[in-house]
């Protein structure tokens, strides 16, 4: 790699770790390029980036970002997963991990909060926004889909009565 080649590398990865509110460190060691493919075909459909590192380079891109206690991760053979969601990307990796064991997942960045494996996992664990509104709607819905079931019936329970009564009142 030359001088240049450094100095852009290290100025989109700079970019990169600085603009992304989801950072996520990997090793991937022993995962065939097929893998990687399909890894990298995921995290494309929801707009995240996966990219293999150059440590040494990569350390020096970390300096001057949020991301610079990440440093001590990159060790060995590193991917890094950049994104807007970090829940999304998480539980992506997650997945992936318990389909491949050559995947493992380090630690990441969520906004400014610094991760480490577990921090990751909890995160996998979590309802995405939209799950999480769907859920808040399903609530909301709830108390007035029963109001409205308790009216139908005491609204059926009178007109039955009513039918009753009609019935059981002489003609005249």
């Amino acid at each position: 790699m030359t001088k240049v080649q450094k100095k852009n590398y290290i100025s989109e990865m700079s970019t990169q770790f600085e603009n992304s509110k989801a950072v996520m460190v990997t090793h991937y060691q022993g995962l065939t390029m097929v893998q990687l493919d399909e890894l990298r075909a995921q995290m494309r459909e929801h707009g995240i980036i996966f990219k293999i590192t150059k440590n040494r380079i990569t350390k020096l891109a970390l300096e001057n970002t949020k991301c610079k206690e990440l440093s001590d991760l990159f060790k060995g053979p590193t991917a890094v997963a950049f994104g807007e969601d970090a829940i999304m990307s998480a539980r992506i990796l997650s997945k992936f991990a318990k389909d491949n064991d050559s995947l493992k997942l380090i630690g990441g960045i969520m906004d400014n909060e610094v991760l480490d494996q577990a921090g990751v996992q909890n995160v996998a664990s979590l309802p995405t926004l939209d799950e999480a509104r769907a859920n808040i709607v399903g609530i909301l819905n709830a108390p007035a889909s029963k109001l409205v079931s308790i009216l139908l019936a005491y609204s059926e329970k009178m007109s039955s009565l009513s039918a009753e009564n009609s019935e059981t009142q002489p003609k005249e």
